[in-house]
């Protein structure tokens, strides 16, 4: 079977988001004497979860300062993303899925804002035809649906186009929405169950677009 088109989750994928995100969350909770476990941050990978400070108020009561905690961490989390640079092997791998004529996509959990301003950011952005994200009432991952939208605004089926994720969550929508799906854990997904993807690679680098069926 031939493939014409490749979709892409983002975060955690093409660009670490995810430890940042860890890490200003376990430093508000620090601040209140509460650790986060990595285990406790895991299942809202990839998905949209219950708050971030949930376990915390859980652990301590209700927060007044709820409101400014979270615009706190917010910017911190933003602040810290500024000098992460895409993950290894992904410009060259997608560079080389295009010059293979290949219709690249993405499908996130996050918003179009967040996707398409990191991906501007790192000189990525007109690599991809379209950006398929859980916005207007559209269900996160593991729901299929994302996928679904980011097929269908690159005119492929999904016989014919590999999914690629880090996470269960996304792994569960790639495949429930009828694609191939190869799983490029991070430091944060690295120690998940990623069984139910085709195949399991450490980076990008490991990748041949020739490969891939083409």
């Amino acid at each position: 079977m031939s493939i014409r088109g490749l979709v892409f989750d983002f975060d955690g994928l093409i660009c670490d988001t995810e430890t940042s995100s860890f890490a200003t969350a376990r430093a508000i909770y620090a601040e209140h004497g509460v650790e986060l476990t990595i285990e406790q941050w895991q299942d809202r990978i990839g998905t949209h979860g219950r708050h971030w400070l949930a376990d915390l108020e859980a652990a301590v009561g209700p927060l007044d300062d709820f409101d400014a905690l979270v615009e706190r961490r917010r910017v911190a989390h933003h602040e810290q993303l500024l000098a992460e640079q895409a993950l290894p092997g992904v410009a060259d791998f997608t560079a080389r899925a295009l010059e293979a004529g290949l219709t690249l996509a993405v499908a996130s959990s996050s918003s179009v804002a967040w996707v398409s301003g990191h991906l501007d950011r790192l000189a990525l952005l007109d690599r991809f035809s379209a950006i398929s994200t859980c916005e207007n009432g559209v269900p996160a991952k593991p729901e299929p649906e994302v996928y679904r939208r980011a097929l269908a605004a690159i005119g492929v089926d999904a016989r014919h186009a590999v999914a690629f994720e880090d996470s269960p969550n996304g792994i569960t929508a790639a495949k429930a929405a009828g694609l191939r799906c190869i799983a490029v854990p991070n430091r944060m997904t690295s120690g998940l169950d990623l069984s139910q993807a085709d195949r399991i690679v450490d980076s990008f680098v490991e990748l041949e677009v020739r490969a891939l069926g083409l």
